[in-house]
């Protein structure tokens, strides 16, 4: 395949009410470029668009289904063409029970899309007629009858998404802190590491900081330190995958010490070496390192 077309592509389709907005969601949170209702013809283009324009997206994810009217059948000869030219996809089909989906529009009071007589559960019918040739074709199909939004998450998650799209659905920031100066904001988790020997009483390492090897080594090679490094990784391998799972989408670690200079600055850069290979996107701030 041509270099230039090297785009991991999703096509969410399936019925009305079915959890298809949920899923686009879901798909820019692990980093896609989502579009809603395009019409199939235009793929193509936007493939091309972005593969010469813009290197930086490499994922796109569109839901097409019935709104885009006549258009929609033009589906299927895009689909020919993505396969002439080479072009991966992946399509997932999303529907559910004809009960389920008729309370859905009568909570919501959105408009069917094949519904103009009121007759919601004759809409439906023609729908699922309708979309049975591409829900043939599709290559994932969820039933979202009894599926809350995490576990539709979930479903999408295994039976779409790799380990490493995966760990990017969470945006971790990693701050490491002074206590003196006061907890930093928006932190979920906070880790005080006071407990472990201060490099500040030492009067080679007192005008250092965390960033400079002697203070690391001192920092590091107690037994303590080491012991807490390990319980403190399990903790984390423990909760960042149950808070992914829960649809969390942002997570604050703070890690303190008196100064917020020496210790915290040192395990909060370990902790960061850690969870960058694991694959999470994460990023690291020192908020006191400068000061005192």
């Amino acid at each position: 395949m041509n270099d230039k077309y090297s785009i991991k592509l999703i096509i969410i389709t399936g019925l009305s009410g079915a959890g298809k907005t949920e899923a686009l969601k879901y798909f820019e949170d692990a980093g896609y470029y989502c579009i809603d209702n395009l019409p199939s013809y235009l793929i193509i283009n936007l493939i091309k668009f972005f593969s010469e324009r813009n290197r930086n997206i490499s994922k796109i994810a569109v839901a097409i289904d019935l709104r885009s009217g006549y258009f929609f059948d033009e589906i299927y000869k895009t689909l020919d063409n993505l396969k002439k030219k080479n072009i991966k996809y992946k399509i997932l089909f999303l529907e559910a029970s004809k009960s389920v989906l008729m309370k859905r529009f009568s909570l919501t009071r959105r408009k069917h899309p094949l519904v103009e007589d009121g007759d919601i559960g004759g809409g439906i019918e023609k729908e699922i007629e309708k979309m049975y040739k591409l829900r043939k074709v599709s290559d994932v199909i969820i039933d979202t009858t009894s599926l809350n939004t995490k576990d539709l998450r979930l479903e999408i998650t295994e039976r779409i998404l790799g380990n490493k799209e995966r760990s990017r659905l969470l945006q971790i920031s990693l701050i490491s802190f002074g206590y003196k100066y006061g907890l930093p904001e928006n932190v979920d988790i906070v880790m005080d590491v006071r407990f472990l020997p201060n490099p500040f009483y030492m009067d080679e390492l007192k005008d250092l900081n965390g960033g400079d090897e002697k203070v690391i080594k001192f920092v590091l090679s107690r037994e303590e330190t080491k012991k807490f490094l390990r319980m403190f990784e399990e903790i984390l391998d423990f909760l960042i995958p149950n808070y992914i799972d829960e649809g969390k989408s942002y997570l604050g670690i703070g890690i303190g010490c008196t100064g917020g200079k020496h210790r915290s600055v040192v395990i909060s850069e370990k902790m960061y070496d850690y969870l960058k290979i694991k694959g999470y996107s994460i990023k690291l701030f020192h908020k006191d390192i400068n000061k005192g």
